[in-house]
């Protein structure tokens, strides 16, 4: 395996789930799997921290089962998603007059002009979370994509810019590091799950990524190359299970059981003779639940999440005709039956299913090429991108590691008494460093006295 590549490492952190998964890129360029854990999560809601102890033992867990896929995995740095409510764009515009315009303009240059916007003004209590450069402009020459290399006096630029609240973020933050790790960047989710399933045609053609998670679905638009919207649509699957449970007076285990295995997103490809059969409580006679009426129920609920996102396509004016890949599904959602079905009569854009198989390498795990897995793959690949551009920054990551194959099973999480594998590789390795620089010494004062001993003879 090439060790050209640094060990990146993503944490995704969702409403229903928690995943941790280690990669590097091989020599060919794809993504080779080292560990992968997960867990289900608890104190996340619409994908905020409201709990951070819950969130905390939830992270453990996953880390732990990736520890298990994995025994020489050591994992210090994490790249994290980020999503929520709080979570809110802009775009700004910006300029910089060249002091030495002999010169070509210089990727130092172009990392300034980004870093100056991080000063943009934004409401009190928020953070800047990431500045994204859409078009370039120099001199009077426009929709410049890299301007490195060109010579002008003036640069200026388009910018997206992503904030959240500074509350959230801290949460965020709190949770990863009181489970031992360190936050290298914030990713906002639905760009990492872009950057998973997308490829140079897509971006080519114009698509929009739609993420449905467990709290939240997660839209990033890109046309002509560039990211013109990012949204947080504040649906996702656990109101749909919350509209099963309450429209057909079930419990919320057997309303996610059902839209699970025998949810539709059309009522109209429903049987109207099937029936489900569940248990009764507490001695009650089992009660048939109707798989048209759980139809309606999802339809009503997917339908409305469709609607806000072909509100916010109109909403920068571009309809079907512009973007010819039309809409790439992902995320636990997208697995629904018949849901590009309608996907496709709501919006009357072409639909499919984004599975994040695009640049993993061949042995990885088969549940990993799934819907659900996109943003933490492309967290890894975030990570990547960085390397590439800063790799003076990932020394430490270079460590030979095995490749996690799809044949090794991923054992569930064991309880968490006691210090972890991690602390205890940590502690084998600081105790063994201690012994032998002892033994430097030892051996030092032992040669010390030999030289005395032999001047004295």
């Amino acid at each position: 395996m090439s060790k050209s590549s640094p060990i990146i490492v993503g944490l995704d952190i969702g409403t229903t789930k928690i995943a941790v998964i280690a990669g590097r890129k091989n020599e060919f360029g794809k993504l080779e799997i080292l560990g992968f854990g997960r867990a289900d999560s608890f104190g996340v809601q619409h994908g905020m921290v409201l709990n951070i102890e819950q969130t905390i033992r939830a992270i453990q867990n996953a880390l732990q089962r990736c520890y298990e896929s994995n025994p020489d995995l050591i994992i210090e740095e994490v790249y994290v998603g980020i999503a929520g409510q709080h979570i809110q764009s802009l775009q700004t515009r910006g300029e910089m007059i060249r002091t030495d315009i002999e010169s070509e303009i210089s990727k130092q240059e172009i990392e300034q002009l980004i870093n100056d916007q991080y000063k943009t003004y934004i409401p009190t209590g928020d953070q800047i979370i990431d500045v994204i450069p859409q078009e370039f402009s120099v001199d009077q020459y426009q929709n410049i994509t890299n301007p490195v290399g060109y010579s002008g006096i003036k640069i200026g630029a388009s910018f997206h810019i992503i904030t959240g609240n500074k509350l959230a973020i801290r949460n965020i933050n709190r949770s990863v590091q009181k489970a031992g790790l360190h936050v290298k960047d914030l990713v906002l989710q639905p760009l990492a799950s872009a950057a998973a399933v997308m490829c140079d045609q897509d971006l080519e053609a114009g698509v929009a990524i739609v993420d449905i998670g467990g709290g939240t679905t997660d839209m990033a638009v890109f046309y002509e190359g560039v990211l013109r919207q990012t949204v947080v649509i504040p649906y996702g699957g656990e109101n749909i299970t919350n509209d099963i449970k309450n429209g057909l007076g079930v419990l919320r285990t057997q309303a996610e059981q059902m839209k699970v295995q025998f949810g539709s997103a059309l009522a109209d490809e429903a049987k109207s003779n099937a029936y489900i059969t569940i248990p009764g409580l507490r001695g009650q006679q089992p009660r048939e639940i109707s798989v048209k009426n759980l139809a309606h129920i999802i339809q009503a609920r997917m339908q409305e999440i469709l609607d806000f996102v072909m509100y916010h396509l109109r909403q920068i004016g571009l309809d079907s005709k512009y973007l010819n890949g039309g809409i790439i599904l992902t995320g636990g959602g997208s697995q629904l039956k018949h849901l590009i079905q309608l996907t496709e009569y709501v919006t009357g854009l072409s639909a499919r299913i984004g599975y994040p198989n695009e640049h993993l390498a061949s042995g990885h795990p088969e549940e990993l090429a799934r819907p659900m897995y996109a943003t933490c793959i492309g967290l890894i690949l975030k990570g990547l991108h960085d390397y590439e551009n800063h790799p003076e920054a990932f020394e430490a990551q270079f460590k030979p590691v095995n490749v996690l194959k799809h044949e090794q099973p991923v054992q569930p999480p064991s309880e968490m008494a006691g210090p972890s594998h991690q602390e205890e590789r940590q502690v084998a390795a600081r105790n063994s460093r201690l012994r032998a620089f002892l033994d430097n010494i030892k051996s030092g004062i032992i040669e010390l006295f030999r030289d005395e001993e032999d001047k004295t003879i």
